[in-house]
């Protein structure tokens, strides 16, 4: 059971698709909000969030007072689990008197998602990839995430512990690196870009 840990729908349960996905653990989120707070107000925040999944960090995000989320998953079956988590947040945020959250669930492959230019600007980006996925891959959607997000956003990436540490581009200033368990979390802040197209590694 995945569900949301602390703000305006702390303990509300949260649907997971039934295989394809894999949701990061309570605990696991718990430090890693605990350890983005201290970076980061959450507080009308824009959030991204990539390889959604169960929506379950945007979702999180959105209860501790970010104001919107867009979550890109490809598969069709967890698009319909995001769409129906997104109503039951804005349900009990409404039931609660609380502010208006903004959820857009866009089915869609991630790199198709980036190639398409920004219509906003985010200050929180999620990015929780299968294991699997090729390095080069990731960089590139890296590379392609640079122009959609604003001035000093946080970018917080999950990789398994035997992944190779992460080519990023040179805009992206290293800001944490956190092992739990076979989950290895890095956040970095988003600088100004010096030189397009250079990259560099977190090691």
């Amino acid at each position: 059971m995945t569900r949301i840990i602390a703000g305006a729908a702390r303990g509300h349960s949260l649907n997971v698709p039934k295989s394809g996905t894999r949701p990061t653990s309570d605990r696991v989120r718990e430090a890693m909000f605990s350890s983005l707070e201290s970076l980061l107000d959450l507080g009308g925040v824009a959030v991204l969030d990539l390889y959604a999944g169960s929506g379950a960090l945007a979702f999180e995000a959105l209860s501790r007072g970010a104001s919107s989320a867009v979550l890109v998953e490809q598969s069709k079956a967890a698009t319909t689990v995001l769409r129906a988590n997104a109503e039951l947040l804005a349900r009990v945020t409404r039931e609660q008197g609380r502010r208006t959250v903004t959820t857009r669930v866009a089915q869609n492959s991630v790199a198709s998602f980036l190639r398409t230019p920004p219509a906003q600007l985010f200050e929180l980006v999620f990015i929780d990839p299968p294991y699997d996925l090729g390095e080069a891959e990731l960089a590139q959607a890296l590379e392609a995430l640079v122009p959609h997000l604003a001035p000093e956003a946080v970018v917080v990436l999950e990789r398994g512990s035997r992944s190779p540490a992460p080519t990023v581009p040179r805009s992206f200033e290293p800001l944490r690196r956190k092992a739990y368990g076979e989950t290895i979390v890095y956040s970095y802040e988003a600088a100004p870009v010096e030189e397009s197209g250079a990259e560099k590694s977190q090691a």
